[in-house]
């Protein structure tokens, strides 16, 4: 038998495999997007059970295999099961999942995209923030790590371009530690929404049902 690594991530997406599997998708600091097997994971009484689901935070025992990894342990840091109950926050949650599946890559160091999806989620439970911005931040700093977004390609106002330079090169601690006025929100929401439309190859199935609750 291979021997086992300790990765730290996050579920990004759950499938039900067989009767009593699932396959997982991590976003993992130490090794990128992977592919993992939890074994009886839909069992009751699993030790698998709770772990096993989106959003959930923490370190991840994996055994690698051919294409993909088996979990046999979890410590699980944060479950992110307040979330569940915030409307519309947890589609919020959702779609930034899958934005993070969507850039994620596989054998690529994802410290910078895993510590920013964390934190976006801790700030969608923070009734002090707006999640439209919230949704904005994280969008435009996501392209930033990805090396997709270039402010001088939009036509900003002096104030939104400060916003959106702050969001660009601020450390990831002071991403969430200010508001902006309904205009600069506004021109964010519109030239960002453009600028990732243009950049996307692909429909977000959660983006369409979050739209649905706005």
């Amino acid at each position: 038998m291979a021997d086992s690594v300790n990765v730290s991530g996050i579920v990004l997406s759950v499938m039900p495999i067989g009767e009593y599997d699932k396959r997982l998708v991590l976003l993992t600091r130490e090794f990128g997007k992977i592919t993992a097997f939890a074994r009886g994971a839909r069992r009751p009484g699993s030790s698998l059970l709770a772990a096993a689901n989106p959003f959930v935070f923490g370190t991840f025992t994996l055994i690698p295999g051919k294409s993909a990894y088996n979990l046999i342990q979890t410590d699980i840091k944060n479950y992110f099961v307040d979330l569940a109950k915030e409307q519309p926050g947890v589609y919020y949650g959702f779609y930034f999942l899958e934005l993070a599946d969507y850039y994620g890559r596989e054998n690529l160091d994802a410290t910078e995209m895993l510590n920013l999806l964390y934190i976006s989620l801790r700030a969608l439970l923070n009734p002090s923030l707006d999640n439209r911005l919230v949704r904005r931040i994280y969008e435009l700093r996501l392209m930033t790590i990805n090396g997709e977004y270039s402010p001088e390609q939009e036509d900003f106002s002096a104030q939104a371009l400060y916003v959106v330079q702050y969001i660009m090169y601020s450390p990831m601690e002071k991403l969430f530690t200010f508001s902006v006025t309904p205009e600069v929100l506004a021109e964010l929401e519109k030239k960002i929404e453009r600028y990732r439309r243009r950049t996307l190859d692909r429909t977000m199935r959660s983006l369409q049902i979050l739209e649905m609750f706005l």
